[in-house]
């Protein structure tokens, strides 16, 4: 269903994966890695977003990197260079914006982990190319990266996790209350009894189906609203 792309990025060529829906065209939708890299689990999760419909675009923000050693992968998140990634990013919303099976010029930006993080960013780094974003249990664990939340235009809808020890509930309603303080229209909803990561199927220590189609439904549906 999805392939590998290349796109500009202003000064250089990025590289991601697309996926299309079977009818051929839908709303755009930026989907953001989690800290592992550009993995199976990303690629198969824009196929996922294809068959509800949605041109699934995720840049890969490592350049060709990944690993599945927590270690090495924090390592990576902590080393990725913000301006280049917001570089990467923004070149995945260009490339979108212009593909042929895009419907709309308003985007929807979703991710995990690191990637709800710089969905987060994204929304307040390039307000105008959005309508929603959906940050799933989203960390920004870059001091310097905190963004300006009166910049945000795009819906917020998060997804995040009871028992997250990266950025639990106390954490994720403080987020809540900041972006409605800045005038965005936020709604959190924090799932019970899981674990950060609930959502990635590739890991069943964490995995949780019954909560992960609850939250999967509930994107869904914020993202058909928001972009048709």
């Amino acid at each position: 269903m999805g392939q590998n792309v290349e796109f500009s990025n202003g000064d250089e060529t990025a590289s991601g994966y697309l996926s299309v829906p079977e009818s051929g065209s839908g709303p755009g939708l930026i989907v953001i890695q989690e800290w592992w890299g550009l993995v199976d689990h990303i690629r198969d999760v824009c196929d996922r977003f294809a068959v509800e419909g949605f041109v699934a675009l995720a840049p890969d923000l490592y350049h060709g990197e990944s690993t599945t050693e927590p270690d090495e992968a924090g390592k990576l998140m902590m080393a990725l260079n913000l301006d280049q990634a917001v570089a990467d990013m923004s070149g995945a919303i260009a490339y979108l914006q212009q593909h042929e099976a895009t419907t709309s010029e308003s985007l929807g930006v979703t991710g995990f982990c690191m990637g709800g993080g710089l969905a987060l960013v994204l929304a307040a780094e390039r307000p105008a190319a959005f309508s929603i974003c959906v940050p799933w249990y989203g960390l920004i664990p870059w001091e310097h990266a905190q963004p300006d939340w009166s910049n945000v235009q795009a819906k917020v809808r998060g997804n995040f996790a009871e028992k997250d020890g990266f950025f639990g509930p106390d954490k994720a309603k403080a987020l809540e209350v900041d972006l409605k303080a800045a005038g965005v229209d936020a709604d959190i909803e924090i799932f019970p009894g899981v674990d950060h990561a609930f959502f990635n199927d590739t890991r069943p220590e964490v995995h949780d189906p019954e909560q992960s189609a609850r939250a999967w439904a509930r994107t869904i549906s914020a993202l058909h609203t928001e972009l048709g």
